[in-house]
């Protein structure tokens, strides 16, 4: 068994496990088991529920990294008792009663809005024309090609479910801010950042797929936690 806590990287809406792609390797060169989770994005509650089983399996202390939704998904799966650290990378961070369309409504909404389509059955598309320029303008065009076409949908229900007791309140978190994000303000992204008492907060000139663009800096602030939270 690996002496290095186990990273469990959560996805976000419009996206699956395979936005880690770049930072996967990275983590796996440097000795960490990783498990990278596949969410139906069909309600908070699904999710939470098949993030919270897949950190319970795994063997020994385990640390939660959640992008975007991500971050509402690791907030509630954050309490299994083998999670020790959450890490946010531009990430929701709710508290309790909170709901992300809530979060949304604090500010002016973001330019990524004005992109988000809803089907006959309720989940939630990007446009396909308007993903490079508001999701991953800091991709190359190719690669943000891909991750248009392959977006997963979520739930318009999991922007008006309300979250329960946050683990952040009694795990050490760490976060990631994109200043150059136009679907979550990078100014909200600071403000929850500062909320739930992050051991340290980096802001990237990135967009909101920093997790894509800026892997190497993704991987140092999970290895930070990793080492900070170690033994």
């Amino acid at each position: 068994m690996s002496s290095k806590p186990t990273i469990v990287l959560v996805h976000g809406a419009w996206g699956d496990g395979s936005h880690w792609r770049h930072v996967i390797p990275l983590l796996h060169q440097a000795g960490y088991p990783v498990k990278a989770v596949q969410n139906p994005l069909t309600s908070l509650a699904d999710d939470v529920d098949r993030t919270r089983r897949l950190a319970e399996a795994q063997e020994g202390p385990t640390i939660l990294v959640g992008h975007s939704y991500g971050g509402a998904v690791i907030s509630g799966a954050g309490h299994a008792a083998n999670v020790v650290a959450l890490v946010y990378i531009a990430a929701f961070a709710p508290d309790e009663g909170d709901s992300l369309g809530g979060i949304f409504g604090r500010r002016e909404a973001p330019a990524g809005a004005a992109i988000i389509r809803p089907d006959q059955d309720g989940f939630l598309w990007l446009t396909q024309d308007g993903f490079h320029a508001n999701f991953s303008a800091d991709l190359d065009e190719g690669e943000a090609l891909v991750m248009a076409v392959a977006q997963k949908p979520i739930a318009g229900r999991c922007f008006a479910d309300t979250a329960g007791a946050p683990a952040w309140k009694t795990k050490p978190s760490w976060y990631q801010v994109s200043s150059q994000d136009h679907m979550i303000p990078p100014a909200t992204q600071a403000e929850m950042a500062a909320h739930i008492g992050a051991k340290k907060t980096i802001t990237l000139e990135a967009s909101h797929a920093s997790l894509a663009s800026h892997p190497r800096e993704v991987f140092a602030l999970i290895e930070e936690a990793a080492k900070a939270t170690a033994g």
